[in-house]
């Protein structure tokens, strides 16, 4: 550094006294102009190729998502039922499916005075079987579970059960209503 300040100093004089040659500052303007407009001009905006890559990728997830619900996942059950377990828990579950839609049936055709009350009275039915998909999940993952076969003959029993004390209360209602001579509907 210190050989640089002196070469500096020597030649101090050969710098201050010398201007620049003759349209040197119009030829400075003109350049700075054009590299500055030249610098402009290749600078582009990253927003239309962000905008871009964006569209591609939610076209790219949407197809893969798609594929997936189509063609990889309906090869896939979570579930088992007891018709796959063996063929006598197959007339087991055909037999009960056939009371639980016949008391179903039985429970829809009556004219509940209450749209609410119908509407609880079905989701109740509902949550049941809300109980009964977590059954079959469970057989999948242990299908020899003889435990969990118990518990799904079980639910069957249990709705059957609890429609046939449905039915039973819904027809006193409706037996008692026409007794006293009212053609209303049944109220639960």
């Amino acid at each position: 550094m210190n050989r640089l300040e002196e070469i500096i100093r020597k030649g101090r004089g050969q710098f201050d006294d010398s201007e620049p040659s003759e349209g040197h500052f119009e030829r400075f303007s003109y350049k700075l102009a054009t590299r500055l407009h030249a610098g402009l001009a290749r600078k582009r905006s990253i927003v239309p190729y962000l905008l871009k890559a964006a569209v591609v990728t939610l076209l790219v997830t949407l197809s893969s998502l798609w594929s997936y619900d189509h063609f990889i996942r309906p090869n896939i059950r979570t579930t088992m039922s007891l018709s796959q377990v063996s063929p006598e828990y197959r007339e087991v579950e055909k037999y009960y499916v056939q009371q639980v839609n016949l008391m179903e049936n039985d429970i829809s055709s009556f004219d509940l005075n209450n749209p609410e009350q119908k509407e609880m009275l079905i989701s109740e039915l509902e949550s049941m079987d809300s109980v009964y998909v977590e059954l079959k999940k469970e057989l999948k993952a242990h299908p020899d579970d003889q435990r969990v076969i118990d518990a799904m003959i079980k639910h069957y029993q249990t709705k059957v059960e609890v429609m046939s004390y449905i039915l039973e209360q819904l027809r006193q209602i409706k037996a008692e209503t026409e007794n006293t001579g009212s053609h209303e509907k049944v109220t639960i």
